[in-house]
């Protein structure tokens, strides 16, 4: 049994908090890789995603809870590959509040003060990720 996270660290925090796009990664019926975007962000120490229409990658879900989530930073200033962090968890989907959470993210992707522009939206689902395992490249990597 995989562990869960208990705490995300504030390295993690600050990263998402820059807006950076998430690759959904789920898995099809047949074993192959399921790739989406989305807005994703955190709450409390969970990662949070929302749509306003039941998707493919909502299925795949259902069926199996494991996901893995990858954002690359926006910008980049150094040398070699930009930050990039990787996250490993179970999600669970849940009925409604997608735009309270696309509300919560448009802080991120939209600019300070900013709600989703789209208001007259459906319920929709929202998934929470209990995270397992963070990696890739910034400040969260660990060292071997």
């Amino acid at each position: 049994m995989i562990a869960v996270m208990t705490t995300v660290p504030q390295s993690v925090r600050d990263f998402l908090a820059t807006g950076p796009f998430a690759h959904i990664v789920t898995i099809n019926p047949d074993g192959r890789p399921h790739v989406s975007m989305a807005w994703a962000g955190l709450d409390g120490d969970e990662l949070v995603f929302a749509t306003f229409f039941d998707q493919h990658k909502m299925d795949n879900l259902r069926r199996d809870p494991r996901i893995v989530v990858s954002f690359q930073a926006k910008e980049f200033h150094g040398e070699g590959l930009h930050p990039y962090l990787v996250i490993d968890g179970r999600a669970r989907i849940g009925e409604g509040g997608a735009l309270a959470v696309m509300d919560q993210l448009s802080e991120y992707y939209i600019g300070p003060g900013a709600k989703y522009p789209r208001r007259n939206m459906p319920e929709g689902l929202t998934v929470h990720v209990s995270i397992e395992r963070i990696y890739g490249v910034g400040p969260w990597q660990k060292k071997r």
